[in-house]
């Protein structure tokens, strides 16, 4: 990589260390699948327990009460829940509530970005989409690398030359790539969010804020501008990134909530039936070897439990987001597959 330090990945999933299957689960996948995985683990993780148990569930309900004592149980953990979700939308609500100085001051906030992206993309209107939106950002970062390449093609220096065409193929093909992934991604799916996280805009700063210093000798009038362009190009998609991913964890909070209702009513239903209604007595016969009871039991408390397992499967992703973007800007905050240190001198 010529002195640049080794070049990491271009997806977040191949910079992760972490492996592909973990980095599915976490992020990629439909949080729905990830939550059926969930039930399907707890429903047969409770029934390889009652097969290896020593004593049968019918037996234990013979001297005490179970059943009845574990979905008393749940059911006062689902009433928190609908009380956690209050909160989450409280939460969410808040960053939206405010006197009419604030709402100003983050309209004027939003206007000013948007006036220096146009200024970046030399357009009249910046797009109103968020993948169009950051499309237009690496359009113009694409460009904007290709003059750089043009600004120091004449200068003497070779080293400077290989470099910025090594860095600058690197983020055209990369571009065209990250655009590709945008073309049909709306706002609200992990698409859109998942491809701004692929393009590692922090490396590049890096790579061309080194190239800079190592070469500042070097550098013409011309190839200090187009150095500044750049830079400055890679900064605002930076900035709409960061922006857009806290939307991202606003809206998909709201849809957590809303799901989380959505599951918590049939849930409560299942937990009070099984407490007002369950009679052991009632349930004959038995299944691969495992009583009867034992799958209506399992069953019951699966889908009782499905809030809870919905709200793990939202959050992993979140959180995994969260930290996997914690800075911003160019700094690396724990390992990734860089292959080498980065040589300093």
């Amino acid at each position: 990589m010529s002195g640049d330090g080794s070049q990491p990945s271009d997806t977040m999933a191949e910079r992760s260390e972490s492996p592909t299957l973990k980095h599915t689960l976490l992020l990629n996948a439909n949080r729905w699948l990830i939550t059926a995985g969930l039930m399907l683990f707890i429903f047969v993780g409770l029934l390889v327990a009652a097969r290896l148990s020593p004593v049968s569930l019918r037996a234990i309900m013979g001297t005490a009460d179970p059943v009845d004592t574990l979905f008393q149980a749940l059911t006062t953990a689902l009433i928190t829940v609908v009380a956690l979700v209050v909160t989450i939308n409280s939460l969410v609500l808040s960053q939206e509530l405010g006197a009419v100085e604030d709402q100003r001051e983050r309209f004027s906030g939003a206007m000013d970005f948007r006036e220096d992206v146009e200024s970046s993309i030399d357009a009249p209107i910046s797009p109103p989409e968020p993948s169009s939106f950051f499309q237009a950002i690496i359009a113009a970062s694409e460009d904007r690398a290709t003059d750089f390449r043009e600004a120091v093609s004449e200068s003497q220096d070779e080293e400077l030359r290989e470099r910025v065409d090594d860095f600058v193929d690197n983020v055209t093909t990369h571009a065209d790539s990250i655009r590709d992934d945008l073309e049909d991604a709306d706002f609200g799916t992990y698409d859109v969010v998942k491809a701004a996280l692929d393009y590692n805009y922090s490396w590049k700063i890096f790579r061309l804020r080194r190239i800079r210093n190592t070469h500042a000798d070097s550098f013409t009038d011309e190839a200090h501008d187009a150095y500044d362009d750049l830079l400055e190009s890679l900064k605002l998609f930076g900035l709409a990134r960061e922006h857009f991913k806290t939307l991202y964890f606003q809206w998909e909070l709201i849809n957590l909530s809303r799901a989380m209702m959505y599951v918590a009513v049939p849930a409560l239903i299942v937990t009070i039936a099984m407490i007002l209604f369950f009679d052991p007595s009632a349930v004959r016969g038995a299944a691969f070897g495992i009583d009867a009871v034992v799958w209506a039991v399992a069953a019951a408390a699966t889908v009782t439990v499905t809030p809870f397992l919905l709200l793990i499967a939202f959050i992993l992703r979140i959180a995994t987001m969260a930290k996997r973007t914690l800075a911003i800007g160019p700094f690396i905050l724990r390992d990734s597959s860089r292959g080498e240190e980065i040589e300093w001198e």
